[in-house]
Order: C-alpha cells, then structure tokens, then sequence
C-alpha cells in the first residue's frame, strides 16, 4: 500500500500487494481520472476504475505483469508506467502442471493453542454440535418439492410456534433422484452429498424423509443404516411415501408430512444449549461476486481468522477448485504430510479431467462481474481466493460430498458456483459459513447461519442490511487485517451461540440445495 489518506480525506491510494509487483489496484471509490498524480510521483495516463491495475513501471510487450509477486499475465502490447491494465491486455499463463510441484516443503512455527473461547451449541448424538436447532425434512427425488414445500409452510405457520426451541424447518430441496444414471460411477457424488447433509449437526440426529415412492433413489439407498453413524436408542430415518396407498388426495399427503414433522419438533424441542469448546466449530469459509479487493481485505481477515480457529482446535474448509487450481504448488507445499498432498493433486487431476470431457477452458471462471470488479483471469482470483486459507498445514481433503473427518485446517475439493460449494460443505458437516464478496451477492444458507464479509466499503455502506462485517476499512486505513480478522472470530462465537443473527438469517435468504452431479442423464 502505498500510502494511508488523512482521516476524512481520500487522497489518491493504491494497493500494491509484493515488492515485486508491476501493478497495483486503485483503491478510491468511483476510480480515478487521468492526470491524477499520486503521492509518489505516479501520474495515471489513463482513467482507472476503482480495484483495477495500474502500470507502476512500463511493461514492455511480452513481459510478465506480476500482482501478488506471481505473473498473472503477459502483456500484449507496451503497456507504459501509469496506464490502465486489465484482461484484454493480457495473455493468461498456461496451467500449472501437476507435476513436480513442492511436497509437503513448508513447515510454518508452531503457533500456540488458542484456549478459553466457547459457545452455546447443541450436542448431537453421534458427537458433533450444531449452531442451530432446526427439523430438515430430506427428499429422495425432485418430484416431492411442491409437496413439501407446502407442508413446510403449514408446519412453520401451524406447529413451529408450539415449539420455541426449534429455530427452523427446511425442506433439503434438490433437482436429483430420478432420470439420471444411478448407477454410473459418479452418481456416488450427488447420493452421498444428500446423505450427509441428512446428518448435518444442525438437525439433531433427526431424520425425516419425503419420498415419492418410484423414484430411483429409494429411501434405503439414500439412507442406509450402515451409513448412519446415530446412538444406538436413537429412532431410523422416517419415512413418509406420498404413493402409499393410505394416501387420499393431495391434503392427506400434507397431513402426513405434519403428523411426523411434530414428532420430531417435539424432540427437538427437548433440547438446550450447553457451552462447548470453540473447537466444536465446522466452518466453511468460500467467496463469491469477487473483485480485486477480495485478496487485499476481506479474504485475508478471514485467512487470520481462519489461523485463529485452527488454534483453537476447529475444523477450517476452503474449496472450490477452479479458483485455487492456479496456485497448486502454494497448497502441496503447505500440505502437512506427502500423503495429502497427494491426496490434493488427484482431486485437482480429477476435476482437470472432468472439464476437459466438459471441453470447458479454465478461462471460463472469471466473471463478468469478477472483470469489472478489477480481476483479469483465473490466476489473479486464484491469488486473491488461497489467501482466505491463512497460514496453517493443510490436514486433511474432502472429496465431493464426504463428510470432514479430523480438524483443523482442511481442503473441500468442490466447484466454485457458490450454491454447489455450500451444498458440498454441508455435506462435509459445516456448522457455520463464511462468505466473503466484493460485487455483492445476497447468497444464503438455510441450513446453517451465513456471515456475509464485504471487501469494499462501498458495498458494506450501499448493502448495509446483507453485510455483516466490513473488510474495506482495511483499505480504507481504519483497521487493520488483524482488528478484522478478530472482528470476525468473535462475531462466529456469537452468532455459533445464537446470541446474534446474520442479515442473512434475519432476511431467511436460502436457495435450494444444488447437487454436484458429474453422472449423466439418461
């Protein structure tokens, strides 16, 4: 960074990430003009927006433009000192090779456990705590939605209010379960996504399902009891067939759906809060609508935050592979062990191969959005998305819809659509979600409480009531990545203990489940 601007006044600033860096980010809102000099000497030839590069030496054609001390492009013409540089000046880097990359080689100092933090959580009978107390009513096929849907509206306006304790009812909603290849190979992703976010912590060990009756995926196949890891008093999944033939229309379905759901609210009911270690903590951390100020401010407040909570004994998540594909060697050499790593590459060489059948090119992630936000390709967001991992070992990977087994620090091979990653850190067992933007996205979660982070003060001020927490005083000089990033830590405590709610929770922002399905449709 270049320079802070006096309190009150915004002088032109920008952000230059490394010393090696041959361009920095405009950080003024609304951008600046040309002729617009810098406190160094540095005068714009261009008009820059705001989060976009400037050329802070000239760059010759064919030379590397380096942002996070790594070239994130070439340039495709002279670009001279003070221009405006963004994607269509540069030529992105080819991929980097799966092969031969730094195993297991960085070994950061120990940091000391992180002791004393709790919250007020809810203990499930197979050991895990959920943040919330909520009745999830599974489907097996997309076929039951309209149903259920409109049983959840009774059971919420009819039986929620008899039962305080219970913070919420929710249909796990889907497009699967019938009309696809249930056999392939891959179908294991999507059946054991559904499965596991059956037993998210946040439902209490509670499983009611709604089934159809012909679908493909048979209440037995979803949810078998060798796949149910419940206490051994504790009650098999519940099963409501709308083709049973004691089912007389439509409102006898619904009366069904009621007369079970009540059962399990009643249950539910039953139970309190206790005060638990802040290492019962299952957090997904992810980014979307992302701009050039998600790797200067917000991701990197959560990136110490994320280092917090693995001190602190919790399970960490970050994903989606498409925008950390571009900074593999960074993630190998972080790995706590070779086997890791490895464990990393193959997820990384799988998805490689499932956009090459796709004949989808890497380049197709960035966003028009993320491109007027200031990212000009995969390698710059790549940089910017890593950093939200903070410093510690990588433990462990979760492959597509497994479930997280260990704590700390974790990799959650996912895609990067932002519902499809949610879904799938779900399924991993996420009691808590993290997601950092800097377009603005009005992303949320049902399941499990949403904290929104914004990158710019812009979008913090102009979205006030969908933000939670407001990374751009980072930029702006008044607070630093540390103030945020414990900022943050405590914000989870109190929102794990139901002390708080996110805007997202209050404004009940939720889209339906959204599978990662590679098997084919027949």
């Amino acid at each position: 960074m270049n320079a802070r601007p006096a309190a009150g006044i915004r002088a032109p600033l920008y952000i230059r990430m490394h010393e090696a860096d041959n361009v920095a980010i405009v950080a003024n809102d609304g951008g600046l003009p040309a002729g617009t000099v810098f406190p160094c000497g540095l005068t714009l030839v261009d008009r820059v927006p705001q989060a976009h590069k400037v050329a802070l030496a000239d760059i010759p054609e064919g030379a590397p433009v380096r942002r996070y001390g790594v070239a994130i492009g070439y340039a495709l013409k002279d670009l001279p000192r003070g221009s405006w540089v963004h994607e269509r000046l540069l030529r992105m880097p080819e991929a980097r090779a799966l092969e031969g990359l730094p195993i297991a080689t960085v070994r950061p100092p120990a940091q000391p456990p992180l002791e004393g933090f709790t919250f007020e959580g809810y203990r499930n009978p197979d050991g895990s705590v959920g943040t919330r107390n909520i009745l999830a009513i599974t489907q097996t096929v997309q076929c039951v939605a309209g149903v259920t849907a409109y049983a959840v509206q009774r059971i919420k306006a009819e039986l929620l209010p008899r039962y305080p304790n219970v913070d919420d009812v929710v249909a796990l909603e889907h497009g699967y379960g019938c009309g696809v290849a249930i056999d392939a190979p891959d179908a294991a992703v999507p059946i054991r996504t559904l499965r596991n976010i059956s037993l998210n912590p946040n439902f209490g060990g509670e499983l009611m399902v709604v089934s159809l009756g012909c679908e493909k995926l048979q209440p037995e196949r979803l949810l078998p009891p060798d796949a149910i890891p419940l206490a051994a008093d504790a009650p098999a999944p519940d099963v409501v067939c709308l083709q049973d033939e004691g089912h007389v229309g439509f409102m006898s379905m619904v009366d069904s759906i009621l007369r079970q759901a009540e059962t399990h609210l009643a249950r539910l009911d039953a139970r309190r809060r206790e005060t638990v270690p802040a290492s019962e903590l299952v957090v997904g951390v992810q980014c979307g609508g992302s701009d050039a100020f998600s790797g200067v401010t917000a991701n990197p407040a959560v990136g110490f935050c994320t280092d917090l909570l693995v001190r602190a004994g919790a399970t960490v998540m970050f994903s989606e592979v498409t925008e950390v594909r571009d900074g593999i060697d960074q993630l190998t050499a972080r790995a706590a062990t070779p086997e890791v790593a490895q464990a990393m590459i193959e997820q990384m060489a799988w998805y490689d191969a499932y956009l090459a059948r796709g004949r989808v090119d890497r380049s197709a992630n960035t966003t028009p959005g993320n491109k007027k936000g200031g990212l000009s390709n995969i390698v710059e967001k790549a940089m910017g998305s890593i950093v939200k991992s903070g410093s510690a070992p990588i433990a462990g990977i979760v492959a597509p819809g497994e479930k997280a087994r260990r704590r700390g620090l974790l990799y959650a091979a996912t895609p990067a659509s932002d519902f499809i990653c949610g879904t799938l850190q779900l399924a991993a067992g996420m009691n808590l979600h993290v997601f950092t933007t800097g377009r603005g996205t009005p992303y949320g979660l049902a399941q499990v409480p949403v904290i929104k982070v914004a990158t710019r003060t812009d979008l913090a001020r102009r979205w006030h009531d969908l933000m939670d927490v407001n990374a751009g005083r980072i930029a702006d000089g008044e607070a630093s990545i540390e103030d945020v990033g414990w900022e943050l830590f405590r914000l989870m405590l109190d929102v794990a203990s139901g002390r708080r709610k996110t805007w997202a929770e209050q404004w009940k922002l939720a889209n339906a489940l959204v599978l990662f399905n590679p098997a084919p449709v027949t």
